[in-house]
């Protein structure tokens, strides 16, 4: 039950604090995340215990949700924002910062993230605690996100819930992408995904990532597909881009950027996108997170890149 308490896991983990409190000031860089547990390694073992669940990644949360099986969540990271119920769930920090003491304060018996969560020696700590810990690989197309359903599902012991779910998803998603490519090559428009314009800055989308990746799903053109990854853009490359269409995700407070600001930028304000203050802002974790929810972020992003549906559709 959950509210039952493993004293045997307690020890370890307060065992695995204390070396990480002792240690922590003189660790040395890590290369690279430790290796947990991977799927084939999963087969051979027995059952894990996932009754007490620790979610990070919004992505993975929504899928655990989509499954039915949000009884099992203790805990989630602060991008688990969807569905609204996930918010109520306690928070152990963002997926990038995790905090070793936030995730062990859940009594957690299995942890699953996406991959890039972190950082190493957060990873470490939770190795060393002995806690089931399940990587899900990101990659930001179609069958990524049916890879994410099914290591999911398998992990919480629900294959079958996981194929039908994958089913759903795949069918939604190809007939949204398959209406977003019926636009002719000639007539997709060029888009800018701009992350933040702190101190002036443009940090862009290159390629390799989920704007770009989104994008392309919705039947457009990234703008600044040159280079891999997120960069801050000179002035002339941002001239050079043309960008018909200005992306953004829809923030608050004063990482917000209003349409005046934006095309106030003096490279910004000599692109198409200015002439017709062209700005789409949507929910960051419903454009990018490549979840259950994205052949509907393809419709939302595709109309409103457009104007309306193609005649087509």
């Amino acid at each position: 039950m959950k509210n039952s308490c493993d004293f045997r896991r307690l020890r370890s983990w307060e065992l695995a604090l204390a070396v990480f409190a002792v240690s922590a000031p003189f660790a040395l860089p890590v290369a690279s995340p430790p290796t947990f547990m991977r799927a084939a390694v999963a087969q051979e073992m027995q059952k894990i215990d996932t009754s007490r669940l620790v979610s990070v990644g919004g992505a993975i949360t929504e899928i655990i949700y989509a499954l039915g099986e949000e009884g099992k969540l203790v805990g989630r990271d602060s991008t688990s924002v969807y569905p609204e119920a996930a918010s109520k769930l306690p928070n152990v920090g963002y997926m990038r910062q995790l905090a070793p003491e936030g995730v062990i304060a859940t009594n957690p018996s299995a942890i699953i993230a996406v991959e890039g969560s972190g950082p190493p020696e957060t990873l470490n700590v939770l190795e060393e605690a002995k806690i089931p810990f399940q990587t899900v690989p990101e990659t930001f197309d179609r069958d990524g996100i049916l890879e994410k359903i099914k290591i999911v599902g398998d992990f919480l012991g629900v294959p079958e819930k996981a194929a039908a779910l994958s089913e759903k998803v795949n069918t939604d998603l190809d007939a949204a992408v398959a209406d977003a490519a019926r636009r002719p090559e000639a007539e997709r428009k060029r888009v800018m995904f701009i992350l933040s314009t702190q101190g002036g800055k443009i940090m862009a989308s290159g390629t390799g990532t989920a704007a770009d990746g989104i994008i392309a799903l919705a039947g457009a053109v990234n703008a600044t597909a040159s280079f891999p990854g997120y960069k801050p853009l000179t002035d002339e490359a941002i001239i050079e881009a043309k960008p018909d269409v200005v992306l953004m995700m829809t923030r608050s407070g004063g990482h917000a950027a209003t349409d005046d600001e934006l095309f106030a930028h003096p490279a910004l304000s000599l692109t198409p996108a200015a002439k017709t203050r062209a700005v789409i802002r949507m929910d960051g974790l419903h454009l990018l997170g490549f979840g259950p929810r994205t052949a509907g972020a393809v419709r939302e992003l595709n109309a409103a890149i457009y104007g309306k549906p193609h005649a087509s559709q």
